[in-house]
């Protein structure tokens, strides 16, 4: 202590030599929702990242580089530069405009024939996460409604629209993993957001849930391919459409919970689920008395609906923790 009301803290020399901390350069100092203090080096000081760079060899497989440009798009580079030599194939950059298109904000901003640079424009602070959120509950519920209409207008091209928008839900998803990851190495990159460490991991948690909950819808509508492609009885469209109401309804709720903070809602599901659970016994048992095409194509949308529900119960459990955490 100095003086009557000032405190000084000692700096370790160690850290203050890596950081490269000079005379009279300012620290940051951040009191934590848990009561510590974050020291930084600087106040302002942005989330850098250095280039990622592959070295892309002929004949390699597209599907591995794929992931590994999704890996560093999530891991938060902000520049990734692709090399091959000789020059690039035509394979490579198809999976490099594949990419491109399932990011949100990464463009090429320098191309030869051997050497492809894409670059972040997008400003993730500039998302918050509940919008990202509620995007993603929208995009799926008018994915699920509409593959059960295809079903009942006997529209084939529609199923097979839904299953090509899945690829957005999976643009959403890995946005917020991005952020998610910048937060946890930046945690000054929070209060840009205006959100917290704990919010950014609930948010995570519940948008790889949600892109789940897609994969199951995709699956829904790929079942209804194969029914159309059979003779099926209009009880079997009416029975489908009610059992995913209630499903699709859950899903709904529990999206509400997170969104309003109503932890009254997110209990209520679990209760809510038991109506869905008899639903599907039901209609598991009707599809057994079917012709085996039809009785496996509904099986698969049963198996869907009722994951959908338990997801909604993973969704809610997330909220309900994360409610109370809050609290404490």
């Amino acid at each position: 202590m100095t003086g009557g009301s000032s405190f000084i803290i000692t700096l370790p020399k160690e850290w203050v030599k890596n950081v490269r901390i000079q005379k009279n350069d300012p620290i940051g100092v951040m009191q934590q929702p848990n009561g510590t203090l974050l020291i930084t080096p600087k106040t302002d000081r942005e989330q850098i990242k250095t280039q990622k760079e592959f070295i892309v060899e002929t004949g390699i497989n597209q599907e591995y580089l794929f992931r590994e440009l999704i890996g560093a798009y999530i891991a938060g580079f902000n520049s990734i530069k692709i090399i091959s030599k000789p020059r690039l194939q035509p394979a490579t950059r198809t999976t490099i405009r594949q990419f491109i298109q399932n990011t949100i904000g990464q463009e090429v901003v320098e191309e030869t024939d051997t050497t492809i640079i894409i670059k972040d424009l997008l400003n993730p602070s500039e998302m918050p996460f509940t919008r990202t959120i509620k995007r993603m509950h929208i995009i799926v519920k008018g994915m699920y409604e509409d593959s059960v209409r295809s079903l009942k207008d006997k529209d084939i091209k529609l199923a097979e629209d839904v299953i090509n928008r899945d690829s957005e839900v999976d643009r959403l998803h890995w946005l917020i993993a991005r952020q998610h990851r910048i937060i946890q190495e930046n945690v000054s990159f929070a209060e840009k957001m205006g959100t917290t460490l704990t919010v950014a991991t609930t948010a995570y948690l519940i948008s790889r849930i949600i892109e789940r909950i897609g994969d199951h819808v995709n699956r829904i509508a790929l079942s209804v391919t194969h029914l159309l492609q059979e003779e099926i009885d209009i009880s079997i469209t009416a029975k489908v459409e009610e059992t995913s109401q209630l499903s699709l309804a859950l899903f709904s709720k529990s999206i509400g919970a997170f969104t309003k903070k109503e932890i009254k809602e997110a209990n209520e599901i679990f209760t809510d689920a038991e109506t869905l659970i008899k639903r599907c016994e039901e209609l598991d048992t009707f599809a057994l008395g079917q012709e085996a095409p039809v009785a496996m194509a509904l099986g698969s949308m049963v198996d869907s609906m009722r994951r959908i529900g338990d997801y909604a119960k993973d969704i809610s459990e997330s909220v309900i923790n994360h409610l109370i955490s809050e609290e404490k």
